[in-house]
């Protein structure tokens, strides 16, 4: 078996140095206990969203010595809280941002081909309402859509007539016209999860719940004082510090590394609500609505849609992000302007909200706020680089624009290295042979999976297969059935897996499993949500309650 987290390579020497590099990190586990965290580094980064782990990886693939501190969980923020979508942002076009959507664009079908377990290709249709946009503006923007970057992988856009159609099925009979085009789908969580096995298994450091309390410049270096979960606090000297705290940047610089601001952030919340699915084919829905807004209805597990976002002012980044009724109203609303089967708030089965940093550019409309970012580099004494807003799909590009932007003020001569890099788990080459297309790859990795486990059940083979790829034997060994898993602590989880995330994936209680890790909370009813976090304070020592973070579930039986 390979795994990602080295480059792709072709032919019988690539493969033999890929299986050699990979089979070395696979034995290595990835969690770090906070007393054997080194106490000097090149670079400290602060901040394990999907910005900061991709610039922890890119870093300790150039050769730095990194060391990144998150104060919660990986991606327990904005980066978990996203709509799950691997895109261009095609509404961006209306606002002439170009660049910013060709670059997403082109990062897209890259993420797409080194991450094929945990993203894959998603279309989507947009219902003509002609009250909304015209139709002649709307095949301007897909034109512009489909070549702003060149497509390999997806499929171009194209009209549709949704009368008879099982995709027009699920609307009001009053659409009868659409539009289809293409983005990707993506698990945000395990993005980020990933991006940091893959940076601790170059060299990085992850440590998870401890938080940079105070970071002061002395004598060119960085003075850096941390603390853990349970109190205890660490100091540590840097070369260089990486502000990649999200919603918190600018409060980190002024209450903990005391520099003055001279930027600020649109804090703008995104909500995001989950019902049963409303349709049973594989396509999403790009809804319009009269505010000039869009909202999104996309297949979610198999059992549910996910319905979002919003965009609301959040005024206090003290203050946690959570969806409101009003909310809740609106995306039910306006979901069922389209769909023939009203969504109503009791259909809710679970919400989340997260707050999204974008760059202030005046704009009065929250939804008009550029979702571009900007790096700022402070050399006046020990290097500081702070990430001013971003976007999901572009994390890999911002994170290499980091690195070689901070290269020259820290010495590193080093190339860029992951724009053809897979993700952990992604190489499925050993599994299935030469890689085709990531939807085609991933069903054969499947049906090899269960060929190799015939004992196992498919259901959970699948689940497996989705959230960890080639790293899956990591979970499974040489399991031939489910006792050899270990107790099953919760339908389709067993011991095995719980094991596997705490030692690899830094799982401290419930949640880290249940809603980040992976999404079974949504399956589970809350009494077995109860066992999941019995057992990990009776095995792992910490407190775990089995509440999701940054949402609400509702219960059932």
């Amino acid at each position: 078996m390979t795994d990602c987290a080295v480059p792709l390579r072709t032919g019988p020497l690539g493969r033999q140095l890929q299986a050699s590099a990979v089979n070395t990190a696979l034995s290595t586990p990835t969690t770090t206990p906070a007393g054997q965290a080194p106490t000097h580094c090149d670079v400290l980064v602060v901040g394990g969203g999907v910005n900061g782990v991709g610039i922890a990886r890119d870093l300790a693939g150039r050769g730095q010595r990194v060391l990144l501190c998150e104060r919660d969980d990986l991606a327990s923020h904005t980066s978990g809280s996203s709509t799950k979508l691997i895109h261009g942002g095609l509404r961006y076009l209306e606002y002439y941002e170009f660049a910013m959507v060709r670059k997403s664009l082109i990062e897209r079908e890259r993420l797409l081909r080194g991450a094929p377990h945990i993203m894959s290709p998603l279309r989507f249709v947009m219902p003509h309402n002609p009250s909304m946009r015209p139709t002649w503006m709307i095949r301007a923007g897909l034109f512009l859509y489909d070549h702003l970057a060149r497509r390999e992988v997806l499929p171009g856009s194209t009209a549709i007539d949704l009368r008879g159609s099982p995709i027009g099925a699920p609307l009001k009979k009053s659409f009868t016209k659409g539009f289809v085009y293409s983005d990707g789908w993506v698990d945000d969580a395990r993005l980020v999860v990933l991006n940091a096995v893959d940076a601790v298994q170059r060299g990085a450091t992850v440590l998870t719940r401890c938080a940079c309390v105070d970071a002061r410049r002395e004598a060119g270096t960085w003075r850096v004082t941390l603390r853990h979960e349970d109190g205890r606090t660490q100091e540590l000297s840097a070369r260089a510090l990486v502000n990649a705290a999200g919603p918190w940047a600018a409060q980190f610089l002024a209450d903990h590394a005391h520099v003055p601001q001279h930027k600020a952030l649109r804090l703008v919340k995104g909500s995001h609500i989950v019902v049963r699915k409303m349709f049973d084919h594989d396509h999403a829905y790009l809804f319009q609505n009269p505010d000039k807004r869009i909202i999104f209805a996309i297949p979610f597990l198999g059992d549910f849609t996910l319905i979002g976002t919003t965009d609301v002012e959040h005024r206090d980044i003290g203050t946690p992000a959570h969806i409101d009724d009003s909310e809740i109203n609106y995306l039910c609303e306006q979901a069922s302007r389209y769909f023939e089967r009203p969504v109503k708030p009791a259909d809710v089965v679970w919400s989340y909200a997260g707050v999204r940093p974008l760059l202030e550019d005046g704009k009065g409309n929250a939804a008009a706020v550029t979702r571009d970012y900007f790096l700022d580099l402070d050399t006046r004494q020990a290097p500081l680089l702070t990430v001013w807003g971003g976007k999901l799909t572009a994390f890999r590009k911002l994170a290499e624009e980091v690195v070689d932007l901070l290269a020259p003020a820290i010495g590193l001569k080093q190339p860029a290295w992951t724009e053809n890099a897979f993700l952990p788990g992604g190489d499925l080459n050993a599994w299935i042979g030469a890689a085709e297309r990531p939807d085609t790859d991933f069903e054969r990795f499947v049906l090899a999976l269960v060929a190799r486990y015939p004992k196992l059940a498919p259901p959970l083979l699948r689940r497996l297969a989705r959230g960890y790829g080639a790293r899956v034997n990591l979970v499974l060994g040489s399991a031939e059935q489910n006792a050899d898993l270990g107790a099953e602590v919760a339908p389709g989880l067993f011991e095995a897996e719980l094991k596997y995330l705490h030692q690899h994936e830094w799982a401290r209680c419930a949640d880290d499993v249940l809603w980040r890790r992976s999404k079974l909370g949504l399956f589970l009813t809350a009494a077995q949500r109860e066992a999941v976090a019995a057992w990990c304070t009776a095995h792992w020592g910490l407190m775990g309650t089995p509440a999701p973070a940054n949402g609400e579930a509702a219960a059932w039986s």
